[in-house]
């Protein structure tokens, strides 16, 4: 069963040379309780299908349908994406509240040790922590408001390597623990091989290769894909 399917979707902005396509006819599925990988370099229009998915932008063309309203994000950097002025207990127990949740203090301190952070955390600001540290607090306030469909945007490309895997092996925990499927956004196909069930490859803001993680990396059919592949050292 899908919990997304985008149909040919299609963006362009317009600078002072024109009309610059960011997405032409891009097209996929994802099915429940999956990881799906969506890779490409800098300028390929996943972060644009990203926030089409999410509703920050509006496509030009196209439909997105998401059978669920639960969705999370987890972004990029840990270090813009919480408030510098708010307590991590705050932080956590915002969306909480926003949404009528009950039981808030007792629901943030079991994510709080689901996510590996010490109670006397909550007490503390974003400043006090480490990147791999606020990336865990990102990753909690996201599971609070028990999301269904989480979009992971580049969510440890700003953190050493060794605090990557750390992290990496904490969403599959949760994933597997709560059911949760990801949209799993990454210019690093070690990251996507690492955590994903399929995979789809852009390039100029279209897909030039989808399929099962073994299929595209076993024989991608792609030029672009290949080249892609050909570069990359296991995780």
């Amino acid at each position: 069963m899908n919990i997304l399917q985008c149909e040919n979707i299609k963006k362009s902005f317009f600078g002072k040379t024109g009309a610059v396509k960011a997405l032409d006819g891009v097209s996929l599925e994802i099915e429940k309780n999956s990881a799906f990988g969506l890779a490409g370099e800098s300028g390929s229009g996943k972060t644009t299908l990203g926030k089409i998915i999410l509703g920050i932008l509006r496509p030009d063309s196209g439909r997105v349908i998401l059978e669920t309203n639960k969705v999370q994000v987890i972004f990029q950097d840990p270090y813009n994406s919480l408030d510098p002025k708010m307590r991590v207990f705050d932080i956590l127990a915002e969306g909480m509240i926003i949404k009528g949740q009950s039981e808030v203090r007792r629901n943030v301190e079991e994510i709080l040790n689901l996510v590996k952070l010490p109670k006397d955390a909550l007490k503390k600001y974003p400043h006090q922590f480490s990147g791999g540290e606020r990336q865990r607090i990102a990753i909690g306030r996201a599971l609070l408001t028990k999301p269904e469909f989480i979009v992971c945007d580049e969510p440890v490309s700003s953190l050493d390597v060794t605090i990557q895997l750390q992290i990496l092996d904490l969403l599959k925990d949760v994933q597997k623990r709560f059911g949760i499927t990801y949209l799993f956004i990454s210019h690093d196909l070690r990251v996507i091989r690492y955590m994903c069930d399929r995979l789809a490859i852009m390039k100029d803001g279209r897909i030039v290769e989808q399929g099962s993680m073994q299929q595209v990396y076993s024989s991608p059919s792609d030029s672009y894909s290949r080249r892609l592949l050909a570069s990359i050292l296991p995780i």
